[in-house]
């Protein structure tokens, strides 16, 4: 996938040691979501569906393909669909006393379909809301699991 245009980046730190956080990521890449593949075709995502075991490079969940794994340090999501082309990016970095979760975000939103979209993902707030919900869930479930 071509360079697309960073967005946003999010970072939530925990206590948690890194391997403590990457499986709890992993677990939630993992996940299956029965609205998400709702979503995923209703917006012409693709993938569509999910398949094989994230966060092993080439499987998939509703909306994102697994582009690259760097087990412990960094998962690289890309997907598309009808409005937007993106990537989501999660780095693991480890600190004294844990581990920093951060998620980059990227994406191009062509036409005016795409801006109408952005404005209503990234405008409304609700992109800048969800993505440090979830990065904070991921780092709770690894504070109990360690």
């Amino acid at each position: 996938m071509p360079e697309l245009p960073f967005l946003d980046e999010h970072r939530v730190p925990t206590p948690a040691p890194a391997a403590a956080v990457w499986k709890s990521l992993s677990d939630a890449l993992a996940a299956r979501r029965p609205g998400a593949g709702v979503f995923a075709r209703l917006v012409g995502a693709e993938p569509a569906r999910a398949s094989g075991n994230p966060p092993e490079e080439g499987s998939a969940l509703p909306g994102f393909e697994v582009a690259e794994t760097v087990p412990s340090r960094r998962i690289r999501l890309t997907g598309r669909h009808h409005f937007s082309r993106y990537s989501l990016v999660f780095v693991l970095e480890p600190h004294d006393g844990g581990t920093t979760l951060s998620a980059l975000s990227y994406g191009e939103f062509p036409g005016l379909p795409g801006r109408v979209y952005r404005a209503l993902v990234i405008g409304t707030g609700a992109h800048a809301l969800l993505v440090p919900r979830l990065l904070r869930g991921i780092c709770r479930r690894a504070e109990r699991a360690a």
